[in-house]
């Protein structure tokens, strides 16, 4: 795996039969807080990385805060793609005024994605109904070609089944990672038959007011984190 510049937060995951291997690059937030830049990128070539690269610049926030409050919020990227009901997304239309949380992972994920999708439902589960109803978590797959519309709706119904599944061409997708700053790559398929997905482990938080990425939380941000800062993430308020 090879990164240019600031280490980025990437999880390359090797699923094999009967045993799986997990490797995470960490940057912590008080790393995060004393360079005052995070550098988004997946793993790739050189000249991909230098590419494709977005820094955003964060706000000296308290290094204990979970969430890394942008300078410079991101866009929601446009995205149509077909949801886990086997319907036309539009990510823009589809979300637009409401509060939204946005993931790139993959169902088969180990450990990374499960976590974070569970956590986040536990988080979600602390609001009040009001809030429920008015909160958008948009799972998009990294992995497309195995993550169909019912392999989405069995595995996210098994944590929220208000959770948005979305699936579609991995160009597609891969792009509109890139322009909110997280990097993925092609799924690799091993001569030992095992799947390598390269991904970032950086939930996005959207809010209602202007729809754009004004927070960012790292991979081990816990539910009752996320549960938390979402009342001010709904009202569009920094955590």
């Amino acid at each position: 795996m090879r990164t240019t510049g600031t280490t980025p937060r990437t999880t390359r995951v090797t699923l094999t039969t009967g045993r799986t291997r997990t490797r995470t690059a960490v940057l912590s937030a008080a790393a995060l807080a004393a360079a005052g830049a995070l550098l988004l990128t997946g793993c790739g070539s050189d000249a991909d990385s230098s590419a494709n690269a977005n820094v955003a610049a964060v706000s000296a926030e308290a290094p204990q805060k979970p969430g890394t409050v942008l300078d410079t919020p991101f866009a929601k990227p446009a995205l149509d793609l077909t949801d886990n009901q086997g319907k036309p997304y539009d990510l823009v239309k589809e979300t637009a005024g409401h509060p939204t949380l946005l993931f790139f992972g993959y169902t088969h994920c180990p450990d990374v994605c499960p976590t974070t999708m569970s956590d986040l439902a536990l988080a979600k589960a602390k609001l009040s109904k009001a809030d429920q109803d008015a909160l958008r978590v948009v799972f998009v797959s990294s992995d497309p070609e195995r993550d169909t519309p019912a392999r989405l709706t069995e595995w996210l119904g098994a944590m929220d089944k208000s959770f948005i599944g979305l699936t579609g061409k991995f160009a597609t997708i891969q792009a509109a990672a890139r322009s909110v700053g997280v990097g993925i790559d092609p799924p690799v398929k091993e001569k030992d038959g095992s799947i390598t997905v390269t991904h970032g482990a950086e939930v996005l938080a959207f809010w209602p007011k202007d729809n754009k990425a004004h927070v960012l939380y790292m991979s081990g941000t816990t539910a009752e984190q996320f549960a938390a800062d979402l009342p001010k993430i709904i009202r569009s308020e920094a955590p």
